[in-house]
């Protein structure tokens, strides 16, 4: 674990450096540290950053430690562009270590209670939190994670949208920030003509959903068969990315359940360093 710690503590603190983030002088820790605590937290303690914490102030791992209000303070106080940024530098080494250029998109849920709270839930109240997931075949109440992979299952791009929202809708949400002449391979869900024509001219991407059989545009057989073997790896991912999670996420907003869910995607991240 130590090792894994200088890792993260290095990889965040060069990372700050590069895009000139400064830390005011008064402070007692630095955002890297932060950072570093909340990130080791995702991996290895569940999401419980007070237990972790006090596990780098038992080690000395962090001089002057603060305490646990101090803690939250800080790590509110950084800004959501920073996590994003930190997440997007990954995506790009991913991205440039993917030598054949394959991806997959899909997503997956992540319920922020059971189904019996959900009345009392104070995170969410809307009815658009409340999803349908297909391979556990139940409903749920929070959010879903969209995510486009390296066929490996290396994350480079995410975004979290409400339960209900379709993944057809989400997709054109993406920035598509691919190399050209990717393939990028997903489920039935999305088949859209004219979003493929427009990926394959205007940025050189190949869209290969998996077809339905009353379509028109139908694809070979043994590129029926490659992408439907391809697309798997993302759940394999999503399964390593939730094993990460606790029984459940604790957090008191929604903003903190969220940011919950970004460090466990990060730690997942990082850990493929």
């Amino acid at each position: 674990m130590k090792t894994q710690i200088i890792i993260i503590f290095c990889f965040v603190d060069d990372y700050l450096k590069n895009i000139n983030f400064n830390d005011d002088r008064q402070v007692q820790m630095s955002s890297a540290e932060i950072i570093t605590i909340t990130i080791t937290a995702a991996m290895f303690f569940g999401g419980n950053h007070e237990i972790c914490r006090k596990f780098f102030h038992d080690h000395g791992y962090v001089k002057n430690m603060l305490s646990k209000s101090q803690f939250n303070r800080r790590l509110h106080a950084i800004d959501m562009s920073i996590w994003e940024q930190i997440n997007y530098f990954l995506g790009q080494i991913f991205k440039a270590r993917n030598k054949t250029g394959e991806y997959a998109i899909d997503s997956f849920p992540v319920a922020v209670c059971e189904n019996i709270r959900i009345s009392r839930c104070n995170i969410y109240e809307e009815e658009k939190y409340r999803g349908y997931s297909a391979s556990k075949n139940q409903y749920f109440f929070g959010i879903r994670v969209h995510m486009i992979c390296t066929v490996t299952g290396e994350p480079v791009e995410i975004i979290f949208a409400p339960g209900s929202v379709s993944d057809a809708k989400i997709f054109k949400e993406f920035e598509l920030d691919l190399p050209e002449k990717s393939k990028l391979y997903g489920d039935g869900m999305y088949n859209d003509y004219a979003w493929e024509d427009v990926a394959k001219e205007a940025l050189g991407i190949d869209i290969l959903p998996v077809r339905k059989s009353n379509m028109i545009r139908q694809h070979a057989p043994h590129l029926s068969f490659w992408i439907n073997y391809q697309r798997k790896n993302i759940e394999t991912t999503f399964s390593r990315i939730t094993r990460l999670f606790p029984k459940r996420i604790h957090a008191v907003t929604a903003k903190g359940f969220e940011l919950k869910v970004f460090m466990f995607i990060l730690g997942y991240s990082i850990g493929l360093l």
